[in-house]
Order: structure tokens, then sequence, then C-alpha cells
């Protein structure tokens, strides 16, 4: 939650520490020809003020680097007018200023924790001002608004640059810029924080990871643990329930414990790996429980009441999206003999129905790595999931393509060693399938595995087939329009890249507007650093994507991009490539 967590209230007036010159530092005024000499503090302030009254393209004489006593700032990104996109700024502290202790970045998740703590406090220090950074929603993400190295931190914000119209607003510049901004430096100072809170805030997200690795030697898919709050407060809001909100109470039966390095022995709902079954009446608390598992995939503020509610990495929601493009997909194990004679081996439309298209949501879920899948009936495609024995005998299955999900879940698992979880209230065919079924009745879970299994029935499963590997053509994967690279997002929707415009809306996993951008450059990544063609899978180039992004991370990205990104998961980069209108497929092996 943006603003929530970031330590003590700095005092205002004598308790902010005393700076070494420059506006606001107490080092008073500098000599005018030094002023005009040196790239610093004083010289932005001067400059701020000349320019005030001064038509708006001016402020792009202040790009480059600027010198304060503790900080360097770095104009990146100077907008045309004050109609364009916000410039763009980044700000490097120093180890010995920033004083982090090793313990707050010495592992890759603390390292993130940290950083993910710090821009939170730095989004509250800067409430009201025109200068703006990315502090995401309640998950943690490895954001590109601020990175540590070795210490040092790393801080990318946008400004909207001050204007009377087209005019330059230079006060108001001089302000945000050298006041405004160094009080946020003063504030990010780790003797200025709250040390206890910084340091189980990035307590709570190594919990988290740790237990999100335990999973598979546990043998399970997820955990949600025993007192947490799954419902969200509305709609729109991804805080908390307050209030009415009922606590989660894993049943007996189904309970595991582990033991976390600082929550110590933590219980909750083991779903172990297999086929599970969440059923239940309407507004039980179904789709709640997917919906969380979905975010599983992520660490969660403290607060949150789902930090301690994980799936495995690479789980995937799965559904049906009528209408989008799909390229030389395999989507043989779930359709065959099409009245068109379309090889479904090699299966390529411009508007998928709902059923090809989850067919193609799953092929290319697998393609990508995942074990895991999460499916809520709906939003799936009726005639994918189930065939009942009334309508097998009136369409024979020689006139039927489909073969339902519910005939493949099985062998999916055996033989190929996926996972599913599944949200089903209209269908008690899936008793016949599941290794455990959990019942939710006001939003308490019970396990009713035994009294399903009394009412399954044996039945035959078919055969499901490996999808094929497919190697792209990195030359059908272009981001640049009219010459420049061209990738931005239009709300939570559309990722822009290129001259394609993908719909990336059904994509539940994509929790925050960084990632879409994100995902375009990783695609950028894919097809102009040599990942994508040749030989190369698209498995295999996600995986060179990966091995690429260990060192450097989310930062890896943005090369010449100077706006707002974060790092996201290879499915998703999977799944909007998928998606682009353009692609290529040069062939499937």
């Amino acid at each position: 939650m943006p603003g929530r967590y970031g330590g003590q209230e700095r005092r205002h007036g004598g308790g902010r520490p005393e700076r070494r010159g420059g506006p606001g530092g107490g080092g008073g005024r500098r000599d005018e020809p030094e002023i005009r000499g040196r790239r610093d503090d004083a010289r932005l302030a001067e400059e701020l003020r000349r320019m005030d009254g001064s038509s708006y393209g001016r402020y792009k004489s202040l790009t480059g680097d600027w010198s304060f006593p503790d900080f360097t700032l770095t104009v990146d990104r100077v907008q045309s007018d004050p109609f364009a996109p916000p410039s763009r700024v980044s700000v490097r502290i120093p180890a010995d200023v920033a004083e982090l202790p090793d313990s707050a970045w010495h592992s890759p998740v603390r390292r993130r924790a940290t950083a993910d703590y710090l821009v939170r406090r730095a989004y509250r220090e800067l409430k009201g001002a025109r200068l703006r950074i990315d502090a995401g929603g309640q998950e943690v993400l490895d954001r590109a608004a601020c990175q540590i190295r070795d210490g040092e931190v790393l801080l990318r914000l946008g400004i909207e640059m001050p204007g009377h119209g087209r005019r330059i607003d230079g006060r108001t510049a001089e302000r945000e810029l050298c006041e405004r901004l160094p009080d946020m430096v003063d504030a990010l100072r780790w003797p200025a924080l709250d040390a206890a809170e910084a340091a189980a805030f990035a307590d709570t997200v190594e919990d988290t990871c740790a237990l999100r690795d335990r999973l598979p030697d546990l043998g399970l898919v997820a955990f949600v643990a025993d007192g947490s709050v799954l419902p969200r407060r509305s709609g729109v809001s991804d805080l908390p329930m307050q209030g009415s909100a009922v606590p989660f109470r894993s049943p007996e039966s189904m309970r595991v414990s582990v033991s976390l390095p600082h929550a110590g022995e933590v219980s909750g709902l083991g779903i172990a790996e297999g086929i599970t079954l969440i059923v239940g009446g309407g507004f039980h608390g179904k789709s709640t429980l997917l919906h969380a598992l979905e975010r599983g995939v992520y660490d969660h503020v403290p607060g949150d009441g789902r930090e301690l509610v994980v799936s495995r990495a690479d789980a995937v929601k799965i559904r049906a999206e009528e209408g989008r493009q799909v390229e030389r997909t395999d989507i043989g194990a779930f359709v065959r003999n099409l009245p068109t004679g379309a090889d479904t081996s090699d299966f390529s439309t411009e508007n998928a129905s709902g059923s090809t298209s989850q067919a193609a949501n799953i092929a290319e879920a697998l393609e990508a790595g995942s074990t895991a899948l999460l499916i809520d009936e709906d939003t799936t495609a009726t005639n994918l999931m189930i065939r009942d024995a009334r309508m097998q005998r009136l369409v024979h299955g020689d006139r039927e393509p489909l073969t339902p999900f519910v005939d493949l879940v099985r062998p999916l698992r055996r033989d190929h060693g996926v996972s599913t979880v599944l949200v089903m209230g209209g269908s008690g065919d899936y008793f016949d399938v599941a290794d455990q079924v959990v019942m939710l009745d006001g939003y308490r879970p019970y396990d009713v595995t035994d009294r399903a299994r009394e009412l399954a029935a044996e039945r035959t499963d078919a055969d499901f087939a490996a999808p094929a590997a497919r190697v792209i053509d990195p030359r059908s994967v272009d981001a640049t329009a009219r010459g420049r690279s061209r990738i931005k997002r239009r709300d939570m929707d559309v990722l822009t890249f290129g001259e394609n415009e993908i719909d990336v809306r059904n994509l539940a996993q994509l929790v925050d507007s960084g990632q879409i951008i994100g995902v375009g450059l990783a695609m950028r990544l894919l097809a102009e650093g040599g990942l994508l063609g040749d030989d190369r899978t698209l498995a295999e180039a996600l995986d060179a994507l990966e091995e690429r992004l260990e060192g450097d991370g989310v930062t890896a990205l943005g090369r010449g991009y100077a706006g707002d990104y974060v790092l996201p998961r290879r499915y998703e980069i999977a799944a909007a490539l998928n998606r682009l209108r353009s692609l290529r497929v040069l062939r499937s092996q």
C-alpha cells in the first residue's frame, strides 16, 4: 500500500539535517563566477530562477548531472511542453550517505524488499509534490524506480515541470528540485528510518520467499496460512477487507506446518500436487480463494493479509479469451478433426473461439514451463471443460472435435507432472478425477474429499501429448514504429508494441501497470538481443532471457527507456508475445 510504510515522520524546522551549502543548506550564497562554472545545487537553483518566465523549451538545458552535497541528480529527459509525458530524473545516493546496513541488501530477496520499502517511503515524502515515484500496490516487485547496488541507492522519478501556460515557472521548479528532492533524500537515509520496521518488512518478504521455495519439497502447489485475510475491500481496491472479513482457518485433515526463518512455525492449508477441486455455493469464497492463489506467485507487503498465501512461482491462471490471435500453436490434445480440416497441431487463427483460445492458453503456458494451472469455471469455455453423458449420446464422438479438459486433467498430471486447481460450482464430473476436494462454506474451507469420492464414477481418460515447441521469427517481434522504439501502455488493458496493440486485459497475473511496460521491454530484448530465432525454441529463449536478467535484474530491460517499469514473469512475457498479431513462427519441433 503506497505510503503506508516508511518509519518515523521527519521533524520539520530544526529537525532536518543541515546541508553543506546550496538552497536551504545553511551554506550561504556562493559568488556568481563560482555558480556559473559548476553544475551543482546552487547553480541549478540559480538557473531555475533565471528561467522564470522564459519559453518552456529552455528547460531542456537542464539535461545532465547536477551535484548536490549528498547525492547526484541526473535530468534524463525533459518534456517538450507542459502537456507532454512528465520529465524523468534519477537520484544516486552514495552508500556512505544512505548508510544502509549490509543486512538490508546482502541477498537478492532482502535487496528487493528494502528497495520496495524505500520507494514507498519516498512516495510518502513526495505527497503533494510535482515529483512522482512508482511505488506500486500491495505486491513487492523488482521496480526500476528503486535499485540498490553495493549499498548505493538509485531512484528514478517523474516530474511535471511547472509552467504558466507555455512559460517556465522557475520558482516552483526550484522548490521541487532544490528543496523537496533533498528533503526526500534526507528521509531515505537509514538513520532517519524506523530501522525495526524496515527490517520487519524485509523479514516478511524473506519468509514468503522461503515458504514458496519449500513448496516442491513439501509436495505442495500452494499454501494458505491460518489467519490470512483473503477478501479485498472492494472490486476496485486490493486492500484487505476490514471488520467483517473471516480469517482463514485450514481444515485439520489438510493442515500443514512449516518452519520459517523469522515467523517460526506457521500452519495452514497445504494444497497438494495433483488435481484440487474447490467447490461451494455462490458467494461463499471459492473465487476469492483462487484469486489469492493467483496473486500468491508474488510477495505482499506486511498487513496485506496474504503475506503467507503462496503459490508455486510457475502457477498460471487459465481462462477462455474469445477473439484473441493464435499463431501456430499445438492444441491437438484438445481439438481434432475440425470441419474446416485445419491442422490443430499447428493451429492459427485471427479470431479464436472460447474453446480454442482456452486450449491455446493451456498449451502456451505449458510451453513456457508452467507446472501448475489455476482455473475458475466462471471464466472458461464450458464445452471445453465438460461434456456430460446425455450430450455425448446426442452428439457422437466422431462429430465432436473437442476433448473436454475433464478427460485430460489426469493424464496431464500423470504424464507431464502438471497440477491443476479448479474452482467448480456447477458440475460434479470433476469429482471423478480430483485428488482432493475443498468446500468453501461462509469463507471457511472444509475437506470433503471422501464424500466426493463416494459420488464419483469410474471414467476413461484420454491421452495428453505435450504441445509442440515453437521457434519464433525475431523479425516479427518489432518494437519500432516510424524508426523509433515504441513501448507504452493504456491503463491495464493494452500494451502498445511498435505498430501493434496487444490486448492484455485477460492476463490476470499482471497486477501492476509497470509490469506491462516490463513485458514490452522484455519482448524487445528477446528480439533485439538475439534470443529468438535460429534453433532456439520459445522456452529456450525465455530461459536465456532469465539468465541475462539474473545479474542486473529489472534494469537490464530498460535500455533507452526513461519511464517506470517492473520485472515481469516469463509466463506473462510469453502470453503477451503470443497475443502479438505480427508474431510469426518459423517452425515447430
